[in-house]
Protein backbone atom coordinates (compact mmCIF):
# COMPACT_ATOMS: atom_id res chain seq x y z
CA UNK A 1 0.00 0.00 0.00
CA UNK A 2 1.63 3.56 -1.08
CA UNK A 3 1.94 6.09 1.35
CA UNK A 4 -1.47 8.01 -0.33
CA UNK A 5 -3.71 5.22 -0.09
CA UNK A 6 -2.63 4.98 3.87
CA UNK A 7 -3.23 8.44 4.79
CA UNK A 8 -6.19 7.83 2.47
CA UNK A 9 -7.72 4.90 4.40
CA UNK A 10 -6.99 6.99 7.44
CA UNK A 11 -8.77 10.02 6.32
CA UNK A 12 -11.76 7.74 5.10
CA UNK A 13 -11.77 6.02 8.54
CA UNK A 14 -12.49 9.17 10.67
CA UNK A 15 -15.05 10.18 7.83
CA UNK A 16 -16.89 7.09 8.33
CA UNK A 17 -16.44 7.20 12.50
CA UNK A 18 -18.13 11.13 11.73
CA UNK A 19 -20.55 9.26 9.43
CA UNK A 20 -22.11 6.91 12.46
CA UNK A 21 -21.67 9.93 14.67
CA UNK A 22 -23.95 12.12 12.39
CA UNK A 23 -26.06 8.47 12.20
CA UNK A 24 -27.23 8.73 15.66
CA UNK A 25 -27.48 12.76 15.80
CA UNK A 26 -29.40 12.65 13.29
CA UNK A 27 -31.70 9.56 14.34
CA UNK A 28 -31.77 11.64 17.80
CA UNK A 29 -33.40 14.87 15.56
CA UNK A 30 -35.84 12.48 13.89
CA UNK A 31 -35.03 12.95 10.63
CA UNK A 32 -33.11 10.99 7.86
CA UNK A 33 -29.26 11.54 7.68
CA UNK A 34 -27.75 11.97 4.05
CA UNK A 35 -24.41 9.82 3.01
CA UNK A 36 -22.86 10.79 0.19
CA UNK A 37 -21.71 7.95 -2.46
CA UNK A 38 -20.06 8.13 -5.61
CA UNK A 39 -20.77 5.19 -8.08
CA UNK A 40 -18.23 4.54 -10.87
CA UNK A 41 -17.98 2.11 -13.93
CA UNK A 42 -15.96 1.57 -16.71
CA UNK A 43 -19.00 0.79 -19.07
CA UNK A 44 -21.44 3.20 -19.78
CA UNK A 45 -24.99 2.16 -18.71
CA UNK A 46 -26.10 0.49 -22.47
CA UNK A 47 -24.16 -2.85 -20.53
CA UNK A 48 -26.74 -4.46 -18.38
CA UNK A 49 -24.37 -4.86 -15.58
CA UNK A 50 -23.80 -1.10 -15.21
CA UNK A 51 -27.67 -0.15 -16.71
CA UNK A 52 -28.43 -2.26 -13.78
CA UNK A 53 -26.65 -0.15 -11.35
CA UNK A 54 -28.51 3.06 -12.60
CA UNK A 55 -31.79 1.62 -12.89
CA UNK A 56 -32.29 -1.14 -10.18
CA UNK A 57 -29.23 -1.26 -7.25
CA UNK A 58 -29.25 2.68 -6.93
CA UNK A 59 -33.81 3.32 -6.74
CA UNK A 60 -34.15 -0.05 -5.00
CA UNK A 61 -31.47 1.04 -2.40
CA UNK A 62 -33.03 4.44 -2.40
CA UNK A 63 -36.63 2.80 -2.05
CA UNK A 64 -36.37 0.58 0.68
CA UNK A 65 -34.35 3.11 3.21
CA UNK A 66 -37.24 5.58 2.88
CA UNK A 67 -39.64 2.81 4.01
CA UNK A 68 -37.40 3.07 6.94
CA UNK A 69 -37.21 6.25 7.08
CA UNK A 70 -33.72 6.75 8.99
CA UNK A 71 -30.83 7.26 6.34
CA UNK A 72 -30.75 8.18 2.49
CA UNK A 73 -28.22 8.24 -0.21
CA UNK A 74 -26.85 11.42 -2.08
CA UNK A 75 -25.42 9.41 -5.13
CA UNK A 76 -23.32 10.47 -7.83
CA UNK A 77 -22.94 8.65 -10.67
CA UNK A 78 -20.02 8.01 -12.75
CA UNK A 79 -19.92 5.63 -15.54
CA UNK A 80 -18.59 5.33 -19.21
CA UNK A 81 -15.14 5.96 -18.13
CA UNK A 82 -15.77 9.62 -16.35
CA UNK A 83 -13.75 8.67 -13.12
CA UNK A 84 -12.63 5.34 -13.64
CA UNK A 85 -12.23 3.26 -16.87
CA UNK A 86 -12.37 0.25 -17.41
CA UNK A 87 -9.85 -1.82 -16.26
CA UNK A 88 -9.42 0.84 -13.24
CA UNK A 89 -12.38 0.93 -11.04
CA UNK A 90 -10.90 -1.50 -8.49
CA UNK A 91 -7.99 0.76 -7.71
CA UNK A 92 -10.24 3.90 -8.03
CA UNK A 93 -12.46 2.11 -5.04
CA UNK A 94 -9.47 1.12 -3.56
CA UNK A 95 -7.88 4.17 -2.77
CA UNK A 96 -11.27 5.88 -2.08
CA UNK A 97 -11.54 7.75 -5.16
CA UNK A 98 -15.02 6.60 -5.66
CA UNK A 99 -17.26 5.00 -2.77
CA UNK A 100 -18.30 1.62 -4.93
CA UNK A 101 -18.61 0.41 -8.84
CA UNK A 102 -18.42 -2.33 -10.47
CA UNK A 103 -15.02 -4.04 -11.22
CA UNK A 104 -14.27 -6.10 -14.34
CA UNK A 105 -12.24 -9.04 -13.14
CA UNK A 106 -11.54 -9.77 -16.00
CA UNK A 107 -9.50 -7.13 -16.77
CA UNK A 108 -8.07 -7.23 -13.28
CA UNK A 109 -6.17 -10.86 -13.72
CA UNK A 110 -2.99 -10.27 -12.43
CA UNK A 111 -4.48 -8.70 -9.09
CA UNK A 112 -7.44 -11.35 -9.13
CA UNK A 113 -6.43 -14.61 -11.00
CA UNK A 114 -8.85 -16.67 -9.33
CA UNK A 115 -11.61 -14.91 -10.04
CA UNK A 116 -11.36 -15.84 -13.57
CA UNK A 117 -10.94 -19.15 -12.89
CA UNK A 118 -14.05 -19.60 -15.44
CA UNK A 119 -11.97 -18.58 -18.44
CA UNK A 120 -9.48 -21.08 -18.37
CA UNK A 121 -12.23 -24.13 -18.12
CA UNK A 122 -14.04 -23.60 -21.29
CA UNK A 123 -17.00 -25.99 -22.29
CA UNK A 124 -18.69 -25.26 -18.89
CA UNK A 125 -22.33 -24.23 -18.36
CA UNK A 126 -24.51 -21.61 -20.33
CA UNK A 127 -26.45 -21.17 -17.06
CA UNK A 128 -25.06 -17.67 -16.10
CA UNK A 129 -26.84 -18.07 -12.72
CA UNK A 130 -24.80 -21.23 -11.88
CA UNK A 131 -21.42 -19.75 -12.84
CA UNK A 132 -22.36 -16.76 -11.46
CA UNK A 133 -23.05 -18.29 -7.95
CA UNK A 134 -20.26 -20.64 -7.74
CA UNK A 135 -18.37 -17.97 -8.14
CA UNK A 136 -20.09 -16.62 -4.99
CA UNK A 137 -19.95 -19.43 -3.07
CA UNK A 138 -16.56 -20.28 -4.01
CA UNK A 139 -15.35 -16.24 -2.09
CA UNK A 140 -17.06 -17.03 0.52
CA UNK A 141 -15.45 -20.32 1.21
CA UNK A 142 -12.14 -19.77 0.23
CA UNK A 143 -10.65 -17.07 2.00
CA UNK A 144 -7.86 -16.31 -0.10
CA UNK A 145 -10.56 -15.49 -3.30
CA UNK A 146 -11.94 -12.88 -0.32
CA UNK A 147 -9.17 -11.42 0.12
CA UNK A 148 -8.31 -10.56 -3.58
CA UNK A 149 -11.13 -8.09 -2.50
CA UNK A 150 -10.11 -6.62 0.92
CA UNK A 151 -6.56 -6.88 -0.10
CA UNK A 152 -7.37 -3.85 -2.38
CA UNK A 153 -9.47 -1.79 0.92
CA UNK A 154 -12.61 -3.30 -0.51
CA UNK A 155 -15.90 -5.70 0.21
CA UNK A 156 -17.34 -7.74 -2.31
CA UNK A 157 -21.16 -7.30 -2.62
CA UNK A 158 -22.72 -9.02 -5.42
CA UNK A 159 -21.64 -10.23 -9.45
CA UNK A 160 -22.49 -10.82 -13.01
CA UNK A 161 -21.60 -13.63 -16.04
CA UNK A 162 -21.93 -13.19 -19.03
CA UNK A 163 -23.85 -15.39 -21.42
CA UNK A 164 -22.51 -18.00 -23.15
CA UNK A 165 -19.84 -17.47 -25.88
CA UNK A 166 -20.17 -19.01 -29.34
CA UNK A 167 -18.25 -18.88 -32.72
CA UNK A 168 -19.36 -16.29 -35.32
CA UNK A 169 -17.42 -16.35 -38.38
CA UNK A 170 -17.32 -15.10 -42.02
CA UNK A 171 -17.54 -18.61 -43.03
CA UNK A 172 -19.62 -21.93 -42.75
CA UNK A 173 -18.63 -24.30 -39.54
CA UNK A 174 -19.78 -27.94 -39.58
CA UNK A 175 -16.72 -29.42 -37.55
CA UNK A 176 -14.20 -28.52 -35.71
CA UNK A 177 -11.88 -29.26 -38.85
CA UNK A 178 -13.34 -26.36 -40.79
CA UNK A 179 -11.02 -23.97 -38.22
CA UNK A 180 -7.75 -25.05 -39.68
CA UNK A 181 -6.01 -21.74 -41.27
CA UNK A 182 -8.63 -19.54 -40.09
CA UNK A 183 -8.04 -16.42 -38.06
CA UNK A 184 -10.20 -16.31 -35.36
CA UNK A 185 -10.16 -12.91 -32.79
CA UNK A 186 -9.69 -14.74 -29.98
CA UNK A 187 -8.23 -12.16 -26.59
CA UNK A 188 -6.85 -13.45 -23.55
CA UNK A 189 -7.63 -16.24 -22.00
CA UNK A 190 -9.85 -17.33 -24.94
CA UNK A 191 -7.64 -18.01 -27.30
CA UNK A 192 -6.22 -20.75 -25.70
CA UNK A 193 -10.07 -22.32 -26.73
CA UNK A 194 -8.97 -22.49 -30.45
CA UNK A 195 -5.41 -24.18 -29.45
CA UNK A 196 -5.03 -27.63 -31.26
CA UNK A 197 -7.83 -26.71 -34.09
CA UNK A 198 -5.35 -25.20 -36.58
CA UNK A 199 -6.94 -21.99 -36.13
CA UNK A 200 -4.70 -19.18 -35.62
CA UNK A 201 -5.90 -16.86 -32.76
CA UNK A 202 -5.85 -12.98 -33.40
CA UNK A 203 -6.13 -10.20 -30.53
CA UNK A 204 -8.78 -8.01 -30.63
CA UNK A 205 -12.14 -6.28 -28.63
CA UNK A 206 -15.83 -5.87 -29.08
CA UNK A 207 -14.51 -2.48 -30.32
CA UNK A 208 -12.41 -4.17 -33.05
CA UNK A 209 -14.11 -7.21 -34.24
CA UNK A 210 -16.24 -5.92 -36.52
CA UNK A 211 -13.50 -4.03 -38.76
CA UNK A 212 -10.98 -6.98 -38.19
CA UNK A 213 -13.41 -9.54 -39.76
CA UNK A 214 -14.37 -6.62 -42.43
CA UNK A 215 -10.94 -5.82 -43.42
CA UNK A 216 -9.59 -9.51 -43.21
CA UNK A 217 -7.47 -8.89 -40.19
CA UNK A 218 -9.40 -12.15 -38.52
CA UNK A 219 -11.92 -14.39 -40.28
CA UNK A 220 -14.11 -14.58 -36.82
CA UNK A 221 -14.34 -14.10 -33.02
CA UNK A 222 -15.37 -16.37 -30.68
CA UNK A 223 -18.14 -14.05 -28.08
CA UNK A 224 -21.00 -13.69 -26.49
CA UNK A 225 -24.95 -13.16 -28.13
CA UNK A 226 -25.34 -9.99 -26.13
CA UNK A 227 -21.77 -8.55 -27.13
CA UNK A 228 -21.94 -9.59 -30.79
CA UNK A 229 -25.38 -7.75 -31.17
CA UNK A 230 -24.03 -4.52 -29.57
CA UNK A 231 -20.72 -4.71 -31.73
CA UNK A 232 -22.43 -5.70 -35.17
CA UNK A 233 -20.13 -8.75 -35.60
CA UNK A 234 -23.14 -10.64 -36.68
CA UNK A 235 -23.44 -8.57 -39.83
CA UNK A 236 -19.70 -9.72 -41.20
CA UNK A 237 -20.23 -13.02 -39.07
CA UNK A 238 -23.41 -14.55 -40.59
CA UNK A 239 -22.04 -17.71 -39.31
CA UNK A 240 -23.42 -18.40 -36.03
CA UNK A 241 -22.26 -21.63 -34.62
CA UNK A 242 -23.61 -22.49 -31.45
CA UNK A 243 -20.54 -24.56 -29.34
CA UNK A 244 -21.32 -23.32 -26.09
CA UNK A 245 -17.85 -22.53 -24.16
CA UNK A 246 -20.03 -21.46 -21.52
CA UNK A 247 -20.94 -18.28 -19.28
CA UNK A 248 -18.11 -16.52 -18.33
CA UNK A 249 -17.56 -14.81 -14.57
CA UNK A 250 -17.49 -10.81 -15.85
CA UNK A 251 -16.89 -9.56 -12.25
CA UNK A 252 -19.10 -7.51 -9.53
CA UNK A 253 -19.81 -4.79 -7.58
CA UNK A 254 -17.76 -3.78 -4.70
CA UNK A 255 -17.50 -1.00 -2.35
CA UNK A 256 -14.92 0.57 -0.42
CA UNK A 257 -13.88 -1.24 3.06
CA UNK A 258 -14.18 2.29 5.01
CA UNK A 259 -17.09 3.06 3.25
CA UNK A 260 -18.34 0.27 3.98
CA UNK A 261 -16.98 0.14 7.66
CA UNK A 262 -18.93 3.50 8.25
CA UNK A 263 -22.21 2.45 7.27
CA UNK A 264 -24.90 2.04 10.14
CA UNK A 265 -25.69 -1.53 10.46
CA UNK A 266 -28.90 -0.71 8.91
CA UNK A 267 -27.61 0.74 5.64
CA UNK A 268 -24.89 -2.74 5.25
CA UNK A 269 -28.50 -4.99 5.61
CA UNK A 270 -30.06 -2.95 2.97
CA UNK A 271 -27.40 -2.47 0.39
CA UNK A 272 -26.66 -6.41 0.80
CA UNK A 273 -30.00 -7.34 0.43
CA UNK A 274 -30.37 -5.90 -2.85
CA UNK A 275 -27.11 -6.84 -4.56
CA UNK A 276 -27.90 -10.03 -4.34
CA UNK A 277 -31.15 -9.18 -5.95
CA UNK A 278 -28.74 -7.62 -8.50
CA UNK A 279 -27.02 -10.56 -9.10
CA UNK A 280 -30.40 -12.73 -9.53
CA UNK A 281 -32.05 -10.48 -11.80
CA UNK A 282 -28.55 -9.54 -13.93
CA UNK A 283 -28.54 -13.46 -14.73
CA UNK A 284 -32.14 -13.81 -15.27
CA UNK A 285 -32.38 -10.55 -17.50
CA UNK A 286 -28.77 -11.44 -19.41
CA UNK A 287 -30.45 -14.70 -20.34
CA UNK A 288 -32.93 -13.30 -21.45
CA UNK A 289 -31.75 -11.00 -23.93
CA UNK A 290 -29.39 -13.63 -25.24
CA UNK A 291 -31.77 -15.98 -26.48
CA UNK A 292 -34.21 -13.27 -27.84
CA UNK A 293 -31.05 -11.12 -29.68
CA UNK A 294 -29.70 -14.87 -31.06
CA UNK A 295 -32.81 -14.38 -32.61
CA UNK A 296 -33.02 -11.17 -34.29
CA UNK A 297 -29.86 -12.35 -35.64
CA UNK A 298 -31.02 -14.81 -37.87
CA UNK A 299 -34.15 -12.38 -38.75
CA UNK A 300 -31.36 -10.40 -39.65
CA UNK A 301 -30.03 -13.19 -42.28
CA UNK A 302 -27.29 -14.74 -40.17
CA UNK A 303 -27.17 -18.91 -40.55
CA UNK A 304 -27.18 -20.24 -36.88
CA UNK A 305 -26.34 -24.11 -36.68
CA UNK A 306 -25.23 -26.06 -33.49
CA UNK A 307 -22.34 -28.79 -32.83
CA UNK A 308 -23.24 -32.17 -32.00
CA UNK A 309 -22.31 -33.38 -28.18
CA UNK A 310 -20.07 -35.35 -29.64
CA UNK A 311 -18.02 -32.51 -31.84
CA UNK A 312 -18.59 -30.27 -28.74
CA UNK A 313 -15.99 -33.43 -26.77
CA UNK A 314 -13.79 -33.38 -29.51
CA UNK A 315 -13.03 -30.04 -29.18
CA UNK A 316 -12.92 -30.07 -25.83
CA UNK A 317 -10.25 -32.56 -25.66
CA UNK A 318 -8.37 -31.58 -28.43
CA UNK A 319 -7.55 -28.42 -26.79
CA UNK A 320 -4.47 -28.55 -24.29
CA UNK A 321 -5.07 -28.33 -20.32
CA UNK A 322 -3.96 -24.82 -19.44
CA UNK A 323 -6.28 -24.73 -16.66
CA UNK A 324 -4.03 -27.35 -14.34
CA UNK A 325 -1.12 -25.45 -15.21
CA UNK A 326 -2.57 -22.25 -14.63
CA UNK A 327 -3.48 -23.77 -10.53
CA UNK A 328 -0.57 -25.56 -10.48
CA UNK A 329 1.23 -22.24 -11.37
CA UNK A 330 -0.87 -20.13 -8.68
CA UNK A 331 0.12 -23.01 -6.23
CA UNK A 332 3.52 -21.95 -6.72
CA UNK A 333 2.86 -18.30 -6.02
CA UNK A 334 1.51 -19.39 -2.48
CA UNK A 335 -2.32 -19.62 -3.90
CA UNK A 336 -5.13 -21.83 -3.91
CA UNK A 337 -5.15 -22.42 -7.61
CA UNK A 338 -5.94 -26.24 -7.29
CA UNK A 339 -8.68 -25.72 -5.00
CA UNK A 340 -10.56 -23.22 -7.08
CA UNK A 341 -10.33 -24.71 -9.73
CA UNK A 342 -11.53 -28.66 -8.05
CA UNK A 343 -14.14 -26.11 -6.56
CA UNK A 344 -15.30 -24.88 -9.80
CA UNK A 345 -15.43 -27.70 -11.58
CA UNK A 346 -17.29 -29.52 -8.99
CA UNK A 347 -19.68 -27.06 -8.77
CA UNK A 348 -20.35 -27.25 -12.50
CA UNK A 349 -21.03 -30.74 -12.80
CA UNK A 350 -23.11 -31.17 -9.80
CA UNK A 351 -25.41 -28.41 -11.27
CA UNK A 352 -25.79 -30.73 -13.80
CA UNK A 353 -24.45 -29.23 -16.83
CA UNK A 354 -23.10 -30.59 -19.78
CA UNK A 355 -19.63 -31.14 -18.98
CA UNK A 356 -17.55 -32.75 -21.87
CA UNK A 357 -13.87 -32.86 -19.99
CA UNK A 358 -13.21 -31.82 -15.84
CA UNK A 359 -10.34 -29.37 -16.53
CA UNK A 360 -9.32 -30.52 -12.72
CA UNK A 361 -8.33 -33.73 -13.93
CA UNK A 362 -4.62 -33.96 -15.83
Amino acid sequence: MTMYQRIRRAALGTTAAATVAMSVLAAGAAQAETIKITAAAGHPPVFLWVKLMHEFFIPEVDKRLAAKGNHKIEWTEAYGGTVAKIGGVLEAIEEGLVDMGFVGTIFEAPKMPLQNVSYLTPFGTDNISVVSGTIAKLQKDIPEMNAAWSKHNQRYLGGAALDTYHLYTSFPVKTMDDLKGRKISAPGPSANWIKGTGAVAVSGNLKTYYNDIKTGVSEGTLTFATGAWGSKVYEVAPYITKVNFGSQFAGGISINKDTWDGFPQEVRDVFQAVADEYSARFAATQQAIATKLLAKMVESGSKMSEFSAAERARWANTVPNVASAWAAGLDKKGLPGTKVLKGYMSALIASGADIPRDWSKK
